[in-house]
């Protein structure tokens, strides 16, 4: 079994019910144990601001999928949800990212591990701090 970690946010319909929901099924999942889970936090929407506030966490799991496996699983879920992707940075039901998996920095056109972005949202590093004792180690950006 692999530890990864997750970032999870929505902000339409209910989102710390999504949240709640989407921790949920992701436990469910024959391949996925949730372990750790970090406190909801309201966020301020990020690259397209003219959307409600953010519920936002993180999520320490561990996996015995592969990275892109695991992607698979995540994307299922959120479609599962009725995730529809209309729009980047756009309003969401739900959205599930894998910010970095366990001994794993990989870049291919599905997944980049660490999240390329994640060293620079605060909106993943507060919540996953409270889970992660060295954040910036853990999402230092693939070179």
């Amino acid at each position: 079994m692999a530890r990864a970690w997750l970032s999870l946010g929505a902000n339409i319909g209910d989102p710390r019910g999504q949240l709640v929901e989407a921790v949920s099924r992701l436990d469910a999942h024959a391949d996925i144990t949730v372990v750790q889970q970090s406190s909801v936090l309201t966020t301020k929407p990020w690259g397209k601001t003219d959307q409600p506030d953010f519920a936002n966490m993180a999520l320490a799991i561990e996996t015995s999928l592969a990275p892109i496996d695991l992607l698979d699983a995540v994307l299922g879920i959120e479609r599962a949800m009725g995730r529809v992707r209309k729009e980047v940075w756009g309003p969401r039901l739900i959205d599930i990212d894998i910010i970095a998996y366990e001994g794993v920095r990989m870049k291919s056109e599905r997944l980049t591990l660490p999240h390329p972005y994640a060293h620079e949202r605060d909106f993943v590093l507060v919540p996953l701090g409270e889970i992660v004792e060295d954040v910036t180690a853990l999402v230092a950006p693939t070179d």
